[in-house]
């Protein structure tokens, strides 16, 4: 045998071309090892970052709308109706009993309204019913389940540092 034939041949060394192929390969076989697949589509970095063609919640929208949205998430729906029947009272009940009855206050769904007399209280009392039914038609069933009535009240009691409790003013103190 000659030398030639006892030393194995050496495969020529790569090209450029192959060297890229070699790099291309390996880069995909790590890919697929991480599983990131290396394929024709792009993969988004941080999905739902960017805004698209299409409509969502991040899109600007008009004041309303989002006055709207705010009430229903924050679950403002029910007092903000309510504070419309306290300004809306006059349209909800009509103009005359509106100049002697008012909505004071409204809790655990019962609306309190103060008369300014023992007559429009009486009357306001047998009306009570029929403007429960007209407040939950407007507010929603069960807003409103019951109206109290308040006749005419004096002036709230006021203590002072010269005044005690019972007392009728500073004079009965002298003695």
């Amino acid at each position: 045998m000659n030398d030639q034939e006892k030393e194995p041949r050496k495969a020529p060394e790569p090209s450029g071309v192959d060297l890229a192929r070699q790099a291309l390969a390996a880069a995909r076989e790590q890919a697929r090892a991480r599983g990131n697949a290396v394929s024709g589509k792009k993969r988004q970095p941080h999905p739902g970052l960017r805004s698209g063609a299409r409509a969502d919640g991040r899109d600007p929208m008009p004041l309303m709308a989002a006055l709207d949205r705010l009430r229903t998430e924050r679950g403002w729906e029910m007092p903000m109706a309510v504070a419309g029947v306290m300004e809306r009272w006059p349209q909800i009940v009509g103009p005359e009993i509106a100049a002697h009855c008012e909505p004071e206050r409204y809790e655990d769904r019962e609306l309190v309204v103060r008369c300014d007399s023992s007559a429009w209280a009486a009357q306001l009392k047998l009306l009570a019913p029929q403007l429960v039914a007209r407040l939950n038609a407007d507010l929603g069933q069960g807003t409103v389940r019951l109206i109290k009535v308040q006749g005419p009240g004096g002036r709230p009691k006021q203590y002072g540092p010269w005044r005690t409790p019972g007392s009728t003013g500073p004079g009965d103190t002298y003695g």
